[in-house]
């Protein structure tokens, strides 16, 4: 269910209740109908009008449906008013999300994470679960009258595991500083790859890398970060880490949750936001990505654009992307199409962490030679006789292992 506002366009919210479907099917559920309304503004106690309402709750009983999505947040109230009128389960955008993030998760820091915006968004709720109960009665060992009710009860328990996977999820974000700073020693750069969910960063991971990260043609298909070695073609090492996909309408409890992972965003050298270009609401994808990118302060980091699934055009990518990207990168992570193109422009995007030197290193010392060919992108090399010259880019961290061969340009 979904409602059409006045200054909305009715093609955006039909691609958001099928993206909405999406989900649903995602989740395992099978879809029965959907239905829209027009309305000025979402009613404050039931999201659609009443009269709506009971005309499909009508339709959901005659149909044996047992479950509403609705296609935004609602209030505690409107979920409330919803299931008496519809007398089945009532969920929104964000409870739906949550549970196919819940399926998802295989980490023990994934399940926190999810754990934590399933109760947060649960806590306000509780009262439709325990609304009937009465209070607990004193008497030995309760003392202050009657006790507190189990709504009370339980909004208390539920708080204090909040506060407990809070703490937890803090020693994720230290063990993950340090990895970062063991990271950071080596000086190799990080790439994270960014974008909307099933636009096929696991899949561009898994063709660079040669990892083995779970890729499916569904949405949300994989949660938990993976970071691997990526060896350029200019032999330098780079951190590539795939992050969770994004989504319009995305829970900002979710983001606040995931800001032990979405970390890893925020710390990057660079971004590769890949894009499923062959989708129709591209541009639209690329918006939503980049409020979430502003949210979690992501923004303004050097970017490079990535236009996934060329392989599904049978006309190029459309000119109105062309021309709002010049510099993106047109690939197929499924078929490897322009990957190459990518790989250059990533080294060169990364390049000024780099140094040119210029070497000369005796023929007998083969280890040294072996090692400017491993760890440096050999610009130029001469043998002679006795020696080779070489104009090499090196990281600086790596110059003093080099400083006894390092002479004055030729």
């Amino acid at each position: 269910m979904g409602v059409e506002l006045k200054a909305s366009d009715a093609t955006e919210v039909r691609e958001s209740l099928e993206e909405l479907g999406e989900l649903a099917t995602t989740a395992g559920a099978e879809i029965i109908s959907h239905g829209t309304q027009k309305m000025d503004s979402p009613s404050p106690a039931t999201y659609i009008g009443k009269g709506k309402a009971g005309e499909y709750a009508g339709f959901c009983k005659q149909n044996n449906v047992d479950t509403v999505i609705f296609d935004d947040e609602l209030s505690p109230a409107q979920s409330r008013n919803l299931e008496k009128i519809f007398e089945c389960k009532i969920l929104d955008r964000t409870a739906l999300i949550l549970d196919i993030f819940a399926q998802r998760a295989r980490t023990r820091e994934g399940k926190l994470q999810i754990e934590l915006a399933q109760l947060q968004h649960l806590l306000p709720r509780l009262t439709r679960f325990w609304g009937h109960l009465s209070r607990q009665s004193g008497g030995i060992g309760m003392r202050g009258g009657e006790g507190e009710s189990q709504l009370e009860a339980d909004r208390r328990k539920v708080s204090e595991r909040i506060d407990r996977i809070e703490r937890d999820l803090d020693s994720v974000r230290r063990q993950r500083e340090t990895q970062r700073v063991g990271r950071q020693r080596s000086n190799w750069p990080l790439a994270s790859i960014v974008g909307y969910t099933n636009a096929g960063k696991s899949t561009l991971l898994n063709h660079l890398t040669g990892a083995e990260v779970l890729a499916m043609d569904k949405l949300f298909a994989t949660l938990d970060p993976t970071t691997r070695r990526l060896r350029l073609p200019t032999n330098q090492n780079v951190l590539l880490t795939d992050t969770v996909g994004f989504i319009k309408k995305l829970p900002h409890g979710l983001v606040e949750a995931f800001k032990a992972t979405l970390e890893e965003v925020v710390q990057a050298d660079l971004l590769l936001h890949v894009v499923d270009v062959s989708h129709p609401l591209a541009e639209e994808q690329i918006l939503a990505v980049n409020a979430v990118l502003t949210e979690i302060g992501a923004v303004g980091k050097p970017t490079l654009m990535v236009f996934n699934k060329v392989d599904r055009l049978s006309e190029g990518v459309p000119a109105a992307l062309r021309d709002h990207f010049p510099a993106a990168v047109a690939i197929s992570a499924r078929t490897g199409d322009g990957v190459p193109q990518l790989l250059a422009e990533i080294g060169t995007q990364l390049r000024p962490i780099r140094e040119v030197l210029d070497l000369k290193v005796p023929q007998e010392q083969a280890a040294v030679i072996a090692r400017i060919h491993a760890v440096g992108q050999v610009v130029a090399s001469r043998y002679g006789s006795k020696t080779a010259r070489f104009k090499v880019r090196i990281p600086p961290h790596l110059r003093e292992e080099f400083a006894a061969f390092e002479v004055e340009p030729a």
